[in-house]
């Protein structure tokens, strides 16, 4: 069983920047793949950044690339998501998720389908 806790979320202004963390409860955090997911208003959830069991690999969806960075730190149970000039169309409320470390092999994984752990969320507001 993995348990997720997100925080850092808040309202910031366009052009600025946030960091999200997450904190997992669980022996067996450092076997998990890991991901951060998002819903805006309207819309379906969509994956945002997605990160290996080891933190050497990673990817991130074209809206974001060159502006959002996933990291985790195996020995605090936490990924992260730096996020720097935030625009008006990335507020949404933020998920962090788990995949199980028995299902998880070295690579990351985009689907949500792939995911059995989720955080709360946490809601992001970026005004232009």
């Amino acid at each position: 069983q993995v348990q997720l806790v997100e925080s850092g979320g808040g309202l910031v202004q366009a052009g600025g920047s946030l960091r999200l963390s997450c904190a997992a409860s669980g022996r067996t955090f450092s076997s998990c793949a890991m991901g951060w997911f998002r819903r805006a208003p309207g819309k379906e959830r969509e994956v945002v950044a997605v990160i290996n069991r080891s933190g050497d690999s990673t990817s991130c969806a074209d809206s974001v690339k060159g502006r959002f960075t996933i990291s985790r730190d195996n020995a605090r149970k936490t990924v992260y998501l730096d996020m720097n000039s935030l625009k008006p169309e990335d507020t949404a409320v933020y998920y962090c998720a788990a995949r199980s470390g028995l299902l998880s092999g070295s690579r990351y994984y985009f689907e949500e389908y792939e995911y059995g752990y989720w955080g709360q969320g946490t809601q992001v507001t970026v005004s232009s």
